[in-house]
């Protein structure tokens, strides 16, 4: 089937397994291929024609698909401390596995990171390279203690971008071409624009998108900003959903009774049962801080304004600033309620919920739960502690629709 003759469904599986396989024949043709954190400068490897992939969007899938224990397992026996990040945990039992549930991915060449949402990445990729013997080049991201990332902050950030250009000329043995670094960042800015014009559909009341679609969409903005199909991809969303808005439709296959904000990572062993838990209350997830983290805009051509991007990651804002996000998303989007996941692997996010939760609240005095979880290790996650919270959610959220009538 051709490209244009399919759903977006359809392409997405088309277009994820076009990039794993991409990577998989350019390996066997001795072409180079990168391991990257998720929110790095894809658009300086994809100028230089190296083949990226993300071990975080690798170890979600296994996760998803259920068969992330057995590599969390081999990790644990391997010393690593069930405290770790479950995705490094299962990346670096895959480096040396090699076999997984989903598509086996091959070993990198080389290695880049940018530690703009945590610092685990630092060490879980000086791990990779020192077993590997291969290069990592890692651009260092500042947090913002202020409001607004500074000057100084943009300046640092650039001088990096400049080092890790100077890296990989020397690692591809071949000059950087800028007109094509150009174009690149061109086609990663209209990217990141039909990202946010599909997922923007989830303000609507009631909305045609479906929360848990964005999960899926995701996937792709990590891999293929940087690629003219991702702009097709969610173009073809946002299409698909303006015509569900003209027809009365909506990916939610029930009535929408509530509506809210999940704050946190995906629970990716559990999502099916997070969505009929959800499906279950008619409650439809249209907030995120999902849609934010990857609508990377800047100038094509200006490094200031890309380094100002990569720096204002939601994980690597100021606490005043993340607490003033959720209020706009809680707004902007009509939330009823507020489900907050208090996920074991990701210690920033957990530490600063607390207090954003708190804050929000006041502000918006929308309901909220927490639920414990885990990204990808499914021993830390309980069914029924997550279907009591989010009963205990609709009650909330009930009373507070019986107090405006």
């Amino acid at each position: 089937m051709s490209d244009d003759k399919m759903t977006s469904k359809q392409y997405l599986a088309e277009l994820t397994n076009r990039h794993y396989q991409e990577a998989i024949e350019g390996k066997k043709r001795g072409e180079l291929v990168a391991w990257s954190s998720s929110i790095a400068p894809q658009e300086l490897c994809e100028t230089m024609g190296i083949h990226v992939l993300y071990p975080e969007n690798h170890a979600a899938a296994i996760g998803a698909k259920g068969g992330a224990l057995p590599l969390i397992d081999y990790a644990e026996s391997k010393g690593y401390s069930l405290d770790l990040c479950s995705y490094a945990r299962v990346n670096l039992a895959y480096k040396d596995l090699q076999d997984c549930c989903f598509v086996n991915m091959p070993l990198p060449d080389l290695l880049i990171i940018c530690n703009n949402i945590c610092n685990t990445l630092v060490k879980w990729y000086e791990n990779l390279s020192r077993r590997l013997k291969i290069p990592l080049i890692c651009i260092d991201v500042p947090y913002n203690v202020e409001y607004e990332v500074t000057r100084e902050r943009i300046d640092y950030i650039k001088a990096q971008f400049m080092e890790a250009i100077r890296q990989l000329e020397e690692i591809c043995g071949k000059p950087f071409d800028y007109d094509r670094f150009h174009s690149v960042m061109e086609t990663s800015i209209k990217a990141a624009q039909a990202w946010n014009r599909a997922t923007s559909y989830a303000k609507l009341k009631p909305s045609p998108l479906s929360g848990f679609s964005m999960y899926n969409y995701m996937a792709l903005m990590v891999c293929m900003r940087g690629k003219e199909e991702s702009i097709k991809f969610f173009n073809m969303v946002a299409d698909e959903l303006e015509e569900m808005v003209r027809n009365g439709k909506s990916q939610f296959p029930v009535e929408e009774k509530y509506r809210i904000m999940w704050d946190g990572i995906a629970c990716w062993p559990y999502l099916g049962h997070n969505f009929k838990t959800f499906k279950s209350h008619g409650i439809n997830m249209v907030g995120s801080t999902y849609p934010e983290a990857w609508t990377l805009l800047y100038e094509a051509g200006d490094l200031d304004s890309m380094a100002r991007a990569y720096s204002a990651i939601v994980l690597n804002l100021n606490l005043e600033r993340n607490i003033d996000l959720r209020v706009k998303i809680i707004e902007e989007c009509k939330c009823d309620g507020a489900v907050y996941h208090l996920n074991r692997s990701c210690k920033l996010c957990d530490f600063m919920h607390y207090k954003i939760s708190e804050e929000v609240y006041k502000r918006t005095g929308v309901p909220y739960v927490f639920f414990d979880g885990d990204q990808t290790d499914p021993r830390n996650f309980a069914q029924a502690q997550f279907e009591t919270r989010i009963q205990a959610l609709v009650e909330m959220m009930e009373n507070n629709k019986a107090q405006c009538q």
